[in-house]
């Protein structure tokens, strides 16, 4: 009597991946509002002139109040109510500003690498300021000569990237990166041939602070523009968030959904063009600030942009608070510019969530 032989047993199924657990919106988020207004007070307080942390309050307190100060104490006030505190308030703004620029600018080309400089505004605002710090431009405008310079700069580098990039089918992603890109290099050239022709000194020294970013040159005249600009920014994007998850999926995946990928990709460019152009007008070219919390973000929350934009604003402006005071501390009463401290902590914190292997853009 034959016998079949004995049926092989049957592999079990790979088991399902448990989908990533996500901390709450609403207590991350509060956690972080808290978080800024310490760093803010924090930042304020340390410096490298010592001064107590109760006359650090009895100076803020009089500043918002309007009341007054010792005559002995005229000089410390000074340094915190004219000199900290729009510093550490700017430096807030510019890491909301990049962070939340870099969330847009990574659903806008589908790129996780993406940053708010890939699109080569930055490249071009830094030929604006050099203009004014190595060669004497706008020098009728006063302090507000190098802002006002690197934003026109900044806007000149929008219109020619996007005149460039914009073909018969409209504004594609690849077509943008590879063009950003390519100016950027062509920008860094005008740069550098103008630090290289100035006389060494401490105008090229000034220069290439100012490329590394830094926000020593900071004023309360800087925060209103900066600020309101932001925020203006940031609405917009959070009223499109629905809008930024369907590009993300696709150019024929947002169609389907009713989102007219060239047209919203146009806005973006705008919207990211004046706000990148404004932050690094009064900050300087600051790296990684834009590329590295968007990451860190959708890990914590997930991938819908209305939970990313709720969150990254706070994380960046965090984060750019801290390396600020980084910088005025580490050598002080020297200060390295804040793009080295950013780069510096952002490059390995990203290559280590790179590592932790399972994430990709739009996804885990």
């Amino acid at each position: 009597m034959l016998q079949s032989p004995p049926a092989s047993p049957t592999a079990a199924p790979p088991p399902t991946p448990s989908p990533p657990r996500r901390i709450p919106l609403v207590p991350l988020a509060v956690g972080l509002a808290v978080l800024l207004l310490g760093s803010l007070v924090c930042g304020v307080g340390l410096g490298a002139a010592g001064i107590g942390w109760g006359a650090v309050f009895r100076f803020l307190w009089a500043g918002f109040s309007g009341g007054t100060v010792r005559a002995g104490d005229a000089d410390a006030y000074t340094i915190v109510w004219e000199l900290r505190l729009p510093r550490v308030v700017l430096a807030a703004v510019v890491g909301a500003g990049l962070a939340s620029v870099g969330v847009a600018v990574q659903a806008m080309v589908r790129n996780a690498l993406a940053d708010p400089f890939v699109l080569g505004i930055s490249s071009g605002a830094a030929v604006g300021a050099n203009a004014v710090i190595l060669l004497g431009a706008f020098a009728g405008l006063g302090v507000w000569a190098l802002s006002v310079s690197a934003f026109l700069s900044a806007l000149a580098a929008m219109v020619l990237v996007y005149a460039v990039a914009r073909s018969p089918h409209g504004l594609t992603p690849l077509r943008l990166v590879l063009t950003g890109t390519a100016l950027a290099y062509g920008f860094q050239a005008v740069t550098s041939v103008m630090v290289f022709g100035a006389a060494r000194g401490e105008a090229a020294r000034s220069a290439m602070m100012w490329l590394l970013g830094s926000l020593g040159g900071a004023a309360w005249t800087q925060v209103p523009i900066a600020a309101v600009t932001v925020a203006a920014g940031w609405a917009w994007l959070r009223l499109r968030a629905e809008s930024l998850n369907a590009l993300a999926m696709g150019d024929e995946t947002a169609a389907a959904l009713g989102v007219q990928p060239g047209r919203l990709r146009r806005e973006l460019f705008l919207v990211t063009a004046a706000v990148t152009g404004t932050v690094v007008a009064v900050s300087g070219a600051i790296g990684f600030v834009g590329l590295m919390v968007p990451h860190v973000v959708r890990m914590l929350v997930g991938a819908d942009h209305r939970r990313v934009l709720a969150v990254a604003p706070l994380a960046g402006a965090v984060l750019l608070v801290w390396a600020d005071v980084l910088s005025r501390l580490l050598f002080a009463p020297a200060e390295l510019p804040v793009g080295a401290i950013t780069a510096a902590v952002g490059v390995p914190a990203f290559l280590l969530l790179m590592r932790r292997g399972g994430y990709a853009f739009g996804g885990r």
